[in-house]
């Protein structure tokens, strides 16, 4: 059994009646939806033609927002709907950037998630959903795909149908018949300043005006024009200009950044607190080799005190994220454990646990203890820095997120970080030992930096929607702050301090501009990230 809609957009008049069932069936806050209709303009006057398109949970049999969510709130029925457990979700808002489909949005009453759930209360006593029997054209078909003589499976069998995003391979369950493609795919569709009948935000309209730019200027290369964030690879085409684009009319207000400073944050701390034991457990006898003697950047308590700092602010900034914050240990408690979310905790927790033990050996003076944790503290560092590599590929619905350098470049800003930090705290120790070895981390891994960002902004993407989100970095509303705050203060900056190295001033000043610098990449980055629009 699997449960699924045909929309007809043939049949479809727009009359919202569906929106305003669901909205009554299951109580939906005001300014959030379970299910909307968007109008759509095509052609120019007098030759003009509007399309509706009934939006919603696609319910998908391969649900990304099943697989990122970190306590099994959202999950897959045997039935096929993917339904949602409120009472478990800790709003860590992974499952609105998962959904290529912007199905999912933030109760404003709960502060959980929450989505369509195809009315399954209803189902499981016989009826049909809720939007289906006030449709007044019959244009929405609900039912059983596997039952080859219900009329939605007949439907499906006989009809041109499609799907949004096809290419994501997440097997969506609402099929459209007589849909204009314009009307299902956002990247066909010109960015509007505002709409009949309602208001924007300034926000809104001000992220609008970006995009609309961006795409006036020939915005770098992207796949062909529906906008698919494929997970596999795919060529490139030029991304097309804004005129002849078709024109939203109306539509309903989307939560447009639901990460935002504190996810930024979290990188960047995690990065410090990573690259300060990796370069300090790589820097011992029985790898570099140089190391002869008690080093008091190495070998004291500074280098962890560092560690344990960043990663409680770590910790702090996931919280602070959270809309449910009480249930933060539901991560550990009711565990999906498919979700990096879960995983990464799991990483950070045995790096804390490794670090404090690299402390209790530095105030206890036991060189050995720390040659003995170096391997292990050097692999869950890299885990720590990486894993937001695999939680991002996670978050499906965003194209530039989902890059194959995203690792790499995660585990460079882990060797630039702890660099900086432990130059700094060898100026102010005035020096040690393993001091050149971090020197020569620091100056290898800013150009290696810079490499990595233009193999990423200079090539091709995978998708057009990718390509977009890169070109708001480089020459969109981010330009200022990529290439003067990442390129020139966060890389070129620091190298120009390298002949004045001996002066503990130059070398404090060059640890601070190149993490600043990183600090600056990821706010832009993930800000970049969710400004493609989603429906």
């Amino acid at each position: 059994m699997r449960y699924g809609f045909v929309i007809d957009q043939r049949s479809c008049i727009g009359c919202h009646a569906c929106t305003v069932a669901c909205k009554e069936e299951h109580e939906v806050p005001l300014g959030v939806f379970r299910t909307w209709v968007k109008y759509v303009e095509r052609g120019s006057y007098p030759e003009t033609r509007r399309f509706f398109s009934v939006l919603r949970c696609n319910h998908c049999d391969n649900a990304p927002c099943v697989t990122i969510c970190p306590t099994v709130a959202l999950y897959r029925r045997p039935d096929g709907i993917v339904d949602f457990d409120s009472s478990r979700c800790i709003g860590c808002k992974s499952c609105l950037q998962a959904c290529p489909y912007d199905a999912l949005y933030i109760d404003p009453a709960t502060h959980t998630a929450a989505k369509c759930n195809y009315c399954a209360h209803r189902v499981e006593v016989g009826l049909e959903p809720a939007c289906v029997i006030v449709c007044p054209e019959q244009a929405i078909i609900a039912g059983d795909l596997d039952d080859p003589g219900s009329r939605i499976a007949q439907i499906v069998a006989r009809e041109p149908v499609q799907v949004r995003k096809p290419k994501l391979g997440t097997e969506p369950k609402v099929f459209y018949v007589g849909a204009d493609a314009a009307a299902l795919a956002p990247s066909l569709q010109e960015p509007a300043g505002g709409f009949m009948w309602s208001e924007r935000s300034s926000h809104d309209v001000s992220l609008s005006a970006m995009l609309s730019e961006a795409l006036m200027r020939g915005a770098g290369n992207g796949s062909g024009g529906n906008g698919d964030h494929e997970r596999g690879g795919g060529g490139a085409a030029a991304m097309p200009a804004s005129p002849g684009l078709a024109r939203p009319v109306y539509d309903v207000p989307h939560m447009a950044f639901p990460w935002g400073w504190k996810v930024s944050a979290y990188l960047w701390t995690k990065s410090i607190a990573a690259g300060v034991l990796f370069l300090a457990a790589l820097t011992k006898p029985d790898y570099v080799g140089f190391l002869s003697g008690y080093d008091p950047v190495i070998n004291g308590a500074g280098a962890p005190l560092i560690t344990l700092t960043f990663l409680a602010a770590t910790t702090a900034l996931l919280l602070l994220d959270l809309k449910r914050p009480e249930r933060f240990l539901y991560i550990l408690l009711k565990p999906n454990r498919r979700s990096w979310l879960v995983r990464g905790s799991w990483i950070l927790i045995g790096y804390g646990f490794l670090a404090t033990l690299w402390f209790v050996a530095a105030v206890t003076h036991r060189d050995w203890f720390q040659d003995w944790l170096s391997f292990p503290t050097a692999l869950f560092a890299a885990g720590t820095a990486g894993y937001s590599a695999f939680l991002f590929n996670q978050a499906e619905g965003r194209a530039l997120w989902r890059s194959p350098l995203l690792l790499p470049h995660l585990l460079v800003s882990m060797i630039i970080a702890g660099a900086a930090a432990l130059t700094i705290q060898s100026a102010l120790a005035r020096g040690g030992l393993a001091e050149p070895f971090i020197t020569a981390a620091f100056v290898f891994g800013l150009p290696l930096h810079g490499f990595l960002l233009i193999a990423e902004f200079s090539g091709k993407h995978a998708n057009r929607d990718g390509a977009l989100a890169a070109r708001l970095l480089t020459h969109g509303p981010w330009r200022v702050a990529f290439w003067g705050g990442v390129v020139i203060a966060g890389i070129v900056l620091p190298l120009v301090f390298a002949p004045f190295w001996e002066h503990p001033a130059a070398r404090t000043l060059a640890g601070l501009v190149a993490l600043a610098g990183l600090w600056i990449y990821e706010w832009i980055w993930v800000k970049a990230g969710q400004a493609v629009p989603l429906s």
